[in-house]
């Protein structure tokens, strides 16, 4: 598989991955206002596997495009995105919260999981422009055909090899 290919699939990944994670953490959040802890514990589980699937794809995802990040530190934001800007500033206390839900609190209702919370909310809205705006980008790439390669001539024989070195001459 080439590389553009390596990125698109995984920016196509990220896409329903982002949704899991978002509509997860939108029930969990409601799950913890009821008497259920039942149900808030499964919402857990769900919103914690689809958001460490999310954080993996979206490193590869910050990684195919860390040009983008290093062009941004040597030239400055004129002409970057706003949007992507503030996603990948919002990431931040999402993921830093995320990390202290897991390893340091119990419970549901806590400060941090409300911090983790509006700022997941205003992830999911500035990831979503983010999505819209590249819609048309991941449609084409999912409608684009595979070029035909041929592996036997019409012949029915193998394709003879072509150049110099091909051992012809």
């Amino acid at each position: 598989m080439n590389k553009k290919r390596f990125i698109f699939l995984a920016d196509l990944v990220l896409v329903p991955l982002f949704i899991l994670t978002v509509y997860t953490g939108m029930e969990l959040h409601v799950a913890g206002h009821g008497a259920d802890h039942e149900a808030w514990h499964d919402w857990a589980v769900l919103h914690t596997l689809a958001g460490l699937l999310f954080t993996v794809f979206g490193a590869i995802h910050v990684r195919d495009h860390w040009g983008w990040y290093k062009s941004l530190c040597a030239k400055g934001p004129k002409g970057r995105s706003r949007i992507v800007l503030a996603l990948s500033v919002v990431c931040v206390p999402v993921l830093v919260t995320a990390v202290l839900l897991l390893c340091c609190v119990d419970g549901a209702n806590t400060p941090v999981g409300l911090l983790h919370y509006g700022a997941g909310l205003a992830a999911g809205f500035l990831g979503m422009l983010h999505i819209l705006t590249r819609a048309r980008r991941l449609y084409n790439g999912l409608a684009a055909k595979q070029p035909h390669v041929r592996t036997r001539s019409r012949s029915g024989f193998p394709p003879r090899p072509r150049g110099r070195s091909a051992g012809w001459d």
